[in-house]
């Protein structure tokens, strides 16, 4: 249930009165509880609140409401914010990580509480000490999609305005410098018109930058606003280009890949403007001789096109043998440092690429070189850093990559390398495809960039699943067997959420999970070397008779949906990013103690199914009975779920108490089957291999050892995921996890950062363990 206040400054002021200047209040308060019921007419609750800042910028603020009954309390702990109640009266006041809200920023806050008789949600709030929905009515405030922008001197850059909410008429929003360097200015969108129609829709204003001779970079403000609305404020900031620069070569990319008996290309410019003409060579070293430079052998730069990119175009001979050869070559200027480009030759002699019935069988995984580089360096680390992860797709800028993570083509590049290295096995990529909007809508620590009512399925089809499949597509890595991992979490949270949360209800409908998934396999399956698995969650999320057979409905109505139809997916994964056991070893679902079915033990809780093998061949089968092909396939990822070391049962309880004798003898060793993030004790499974049982294609690990699930505290951060009490290890739980203690790892970074801690403890608690 989601109660939304919209907060604005007071307006009784007698007109013509003068007031100190102050920050005006506008803000938006997202109020949603998770509620359950220990006892008849009482139990807990936990509350999330996301306040947004409409407003001027806060550097503090105190949230405050009253709940609605005198039964209703905050039971320390809260979080990201000092909390405190005296009688119905609520108080949250701002950490001094989170005080600091620029004008259209959030932050999301909660506590846990209990409550007798009825749990109703608050019915208004205050920020600052005033009172949402004030005496007047709500005034618009302008939203900006920056509150900073950098300007190239001589150049232009960009940043959008819309309104909080719809005016009462039409508003005209203005843009003036109103201090700072004279040198930026305003060159387009000084004025907009925002109307009861187009309020919320962004309209662009221009900044420019005009070209001088100094060498400082300048700042200005831009106050944006007008009557009948709150202002915005946005900092210019000159970017000069008349300080001093070395100039060196700027060459890209560093490696090619180049199909046999055609070209591919790289570009070289110069840092810096020369004061003279520069003539640039590339010319080829060691290596496959049928790689040659067959334009661009020089280059000649002048004082006018210095920072225009020249193109070197590399070839491949036409021969008749199977080797993928590589070779280096120079890029090199009088005076400057030389630069290096690997060339691989795309060998087209082999056997034409078909679509196998099992990508993994007789091949060899990729190795992602930063996990392996991360692994590597930790103790122990080095005896599975040579093992094959999968490559997250989590969000739109990690399709390009960033100074620290490798481009998706830069992975697909570095696998051409590893597959021309590895003889005549074939080589499997891993790909996961993450980034659906209203992304884990459940959950928080890996929540998305997209939302659905801010145009996210348009953007997920045109700035991220068109993107990666035009990647996939190109013919140089048509020799590759590309796995897909499709939306892991989202499916399984239509079955069972909905009704609990209101993202889930909103992804459950147009441009939602199922259109999500369905676009994304239209456009994978069309490609032939790429294979898509659809996340199917694990046996302590669907394995219950409730959930099972409604999560076999969803799974083929959206398949069959497609394009190609149930044709449109190769199988199914459980356990992703998950900790549960690939196989329970010392008993069975019908496992008897003194008479009593484990079923009815505290952990098995009634489920059908104790392991993911068992869970994942039943699925299987299932769903072929429903209509999916014969070759259906399932993977396993058993990155995370080995649960060795000291505490590992060594063979079945003898009590003749059914909870003892389960919690003694279940290898899983998580307080509860339900917690998910970052778990304590947890240890490296089973190492990826293909074709381990019938039915199965492969354990794989897709969630890499070492990336975090989840923070354990809230941080700030520009990828959308927020902070999620199940990854704190104070957490005392939930009715999802029967109330226990979360079991997370503290002093955890962000999902998919590098958690050393955990890392140690994986290879530490590994089963098999590590040789």
């Amino acid at each position: 249930m989601t109660a939304t206040a919209t907060c604005v400054a007071a307006a009784g002021l007698i007109a013509g009165q003068t007031t100190a200047a102050h920050a005006a209040v506008a803000c938006d308060v997202v109020y949603t509880p998770n509620t359950w019921t220990s006892s008849p007419g009482q139990g807990g609750f936990t509350a999330n609140l996301t306040l947004k800042n409409l407003g001027d910028p806060l550097t503090a603020w105190t949230l405050a409401f009253d709940f609605p009954t005198t039964t209703q309390r905050y039971t320390p702990s809260g979080w990201g914010a000092n909390w405190s109640q005296s009688g119905t009266r609520v108080t949250g006041a701002s950490m001094p990580y989170n005080g600091a809200l620029a004008t259209g920023a959030s932050v999301t806050v909660g506590f846990n509480g209990t409550w007798s008789g009825t749990n109703p949600n608050p019915a208004s709030y205050s920020v600052n000490g005033t009172t949402c929905g004030g005496p007047g009515g709500e005034t618009p405030s302008v939203v900006t999609s920056a509150s900073s922008v950098a300007v190239n001197e001589g150049g232009t850059a960009t940043f959008t305005a819309r309104l909080s909410s719809a005016p009462a008429a039409d508003v005209t929003v203005s843009t003036s410098r109103t201090s700072g360097d004279a040198d930026l200015t305003v060159s387009s969108g000084a004025s907009l018109t925002f109307t009861t129609a187009n309020w919320n829709t962004p309209q662009t204003v221009t900044l420019a930058a005009a070209q001088d001779s100094d060498t400082t970079s300048g700042t200005a403000a831009f106050t944006v606003g007008g009557t009948g609305v709150t202002s915005a404020t946005v900092n210019g900031t000159e970017v000069d280009d008349d300080a001093v620069q070395e100039q060196s070569l700027v060459v890209t990319p560093t490696s090619v890949t180049v199909p046999e008996g055609a070209g591919a290309t790289y570009t070289v410019r110069l840092a810096t403007q020369p004061s003279s003409n520069v003539t640039v060579t590339s010319s080829a070293g060691s290596g496959d001789a049928d790689l040659t430079v067959s334009s661009g052998a020089s280059l000649t730069f002048t004082t006018a096109n210095w920072n225009t990119p020249q193109t070197v175009t590399l070839a491949a001979a036409q021969d008749s043998d199977t080797t993928a050869g590589t070779r280096a070559f120079t890029v090199a200027a009088t005076g400057l440092t030389s630069r290096t480009v690997t060339a691989t030759e795309a060998d087209d002699d082999g056997t034409t690429p078909v679509h196998v019935a099992n990508p993994y069988a007789g091949a060899t995984g990729y190795v992602n070189p930063n996990w392996s580089a991360r692994a590597a360096a930790e103790p122990g680390g080095a005896a599975i850093a040579n093992t094959s992860t999968a490559v997250w797709m989590d969000r739109i800028a990690a399709i390009a990559g960033s100074a620290s993570a490798m481009s998706l083509r830069e992975h697909l590049d570095e696998a051409v390398r590893q597959d021309a290295a590895n003889g005549a096995s074939p080589l499997t990529i891993q790909v996961v495809i993450y980034n659906l909007p209203n992304r884990d809508c459940s959950a928080l620590a890996s929540n998305g960039e997209l939302r659905i009512a801010e145009n996210g399925f348009n953007r997920y089809k045109t700035e991220y699943i068109d993107p990666i499949a035009g990647l996939l597509d190109d013919p140089q890595y048509a020799n590759l067997r590309i796995v897909t991992i499709v939306e892991p979490d989202s499916l399984p949270n239509l079955v069972t959420n909905i009704d609990s949360f209101a993202d889930c209800r909103e992804a459950n409908g147009p441009g939602g999970y199922v259109d999500g998934v369905r676009y994304a396999l239209d456009k994978l399956h069309a490609i032939t070397n790429v294979y898509t698995y659809v996340d199917a969650a694990h046996h302590a999320w669907l394995g219950w008779d409730s959930n099972f057979q409604p999560s076999v409905d969803l799974f083929h109505s959206t398949v069959a949906g497609t394009t190609a139809g149930v044709a449109s997916v190769d199988g199914f994964i459980v356990n992703t990013a998950n900790y549960s056991a690939a196989v329970e070893p010392h008993f069975t679902v019908n496992t008897n103690v003194n008479g009593t079915s484990v079923r009815q033990s505290d952990w098995v809780d009634w489920n059908f199914y104790i392991d993911e093998q068992t869970f994942a061949t039943a699925l299987r089968n299932a769903l072929i009975a429903k209509g999916f092909q014969q070759g259906l396939g399932m993977l396993i990822d058993t990155s995370r779920n080995g649960w060795g070391g000291a505490d590992r049962p060594s063979g079945p309880s003898t009590s003749t108490n059914v909870n003892t004798f389960v919690d003694d003898s279940r290898v899983d060793r998580r307080i509860h089957a339900g917690n998910w993030c970052n778990q304590s004790g947890a240890g490296i499974g089973a190492r990826p291999q293909a074709s381990p049982a019938s039915g199965f294609d492969a354990y794989v690990w897709i969630k890499p050892p070492g990336e975090s699930d989840g923070s354990s505290e809230e941080i700030d951060n520009d990828e959308g995921k927020r902070f999620d009490r199940m990854c704190d290890p104070t957490y005392t739980g939930n009715d999802l996890n029967g109330n226990n203690m979360s079991g997370a790892l503290p002093n955890a970074p962000i999902s998919g950062r590098w958690f050393s801690a955990q890392f140690r403890e994986l290879v530490s608690n590994a089963y098999p363990p590590l040789s």
